[in-house]
């Protein structure tokens, strides 16, 4: 018997059935490769440049509740093609598709925990579903939300993730501007905390309606804000504008969000400025401080 012969038995060879799907992750920013549990141990955050990748409701929600426990909340969904909208694809054969690789019903979804011990109400949405677009039952879910919250008497934190209103709903999609402007009054004359999340990208009616509204509003680094694009302007005032002027930081530096927060130390700044907002301490109300008496002579 040859060596070849003795050897063949002992050596493994691997084929693509033994190779785990997913095991790499590359960036979108930097291009480079890494083991995904790497990437998914950093909060979905390159640990090469930085970058932070999109991610969906439920890694948000497991992120941010107390021990990843939450529940979510149903919606009453509209019809889903109340228009008949057909472009190169019918428009439920692209909800269908979106349903099926998402697992979600639509581009919003909403669940109630707590953060820190605080009763909290948070929104999602999800930019796979779509790009995030916003029609009817994003609307009714966001929605949903504040009732919840008004129910509640919970603080509502929403995380924007959006390409805009859905063209496929037509007016419809935009009557949602105004409906989701209505119900935040709503929050706002109950002094419930209304908390906007950015996160890339956010753009559109989105960006036109709800998600600039907070009183508070926080950012991802690097993430994309606006309403139009960059070269849509440019082409419309006829003149070049700075480099990333859409980004996180250059929104922060000239008073457009409140703050630049990275992933990782997301959920202990929400917990705090919750904590700010509701004068509480892990959900307890926080006791006012006894006067000290000045010193006598």
């Amino acid at each position: 018997m040859s060596w070849l012969d003795r050897t063949l038995p002992k050596l493994r060879f691997w084929t693509k059935r033994d190779v785990p799907e997913n095991l790499w992750s590359k960036c979108r920013a930097c291009g480079q490769l890494t083991f995904t549990k790497e990437v998914e141990k950093n909060y979905w955050v390159c640990p090469h440049c930085g970058h932070h990748e999109r991610i969906g409701p439920d890694v948000r929600f497991d992120m941010l509740f107390d021990d990843g426990e939450y529940k979510t909340i149903g919606i009453d969904k509209a019809k889903d093609d109340p228009l008949g909208f057909r472009d190169s694809k019918r428009y439920t054969d692209r909800l269908k598709d979106a349903r099926s690789k998402t697992k979600a019903d639509d581009a919003f979804e909403i669940a109630l925990g707590k953060i820190a011990g605080l009763p909290t109400v948070i929104g999602v949405q999800n930019f796979f579903f779509m790009a995030g677009s916003m029609g009817v039952n994003v609307g009714n879910a966001f929605i949903r939300g504040v009732e919840t919250a008004l129910e509640r008497r919970a603080p509502y934190v929403v995380f924007s993730a959006s390409g805009g209103a859905r063209m496929q709903e037509s007016i419809l999609s935009l009557m949602q501007l105004p409906r989701t402007t209505v119900m935040l009054n709503r929050l706002k004359r109950e002094g419930i905390p209304y908390i906007v999340v950015l996160t890339d990208p956010t753009t559109g009616g989105v960006t036109a309606s709800f998600a600039m509204l907070g009183d508070i509003h926080i950012a991802e680094p690097g993430a994309l804000i606006g309403f139009a694009g960059q070269r849509v302007i440019e082409n419309t005032i006829r003149e070049k504008l700075p480099e990333g002027f859409q980004r996180s930081e250059y929104l922060l530096e000239h008073g457009m969000i409140d703050m630049v927060v990275h992933r990782k130390e997301l959920r202990d700044t929400l917990a705090n400025v919750l904590g700010i907002l509701t004068k509480t301490e892990h959900g307890v109300p926080v006791q006012p401080r006894k006067a000290i008496a000045a010193p006598t002579e």
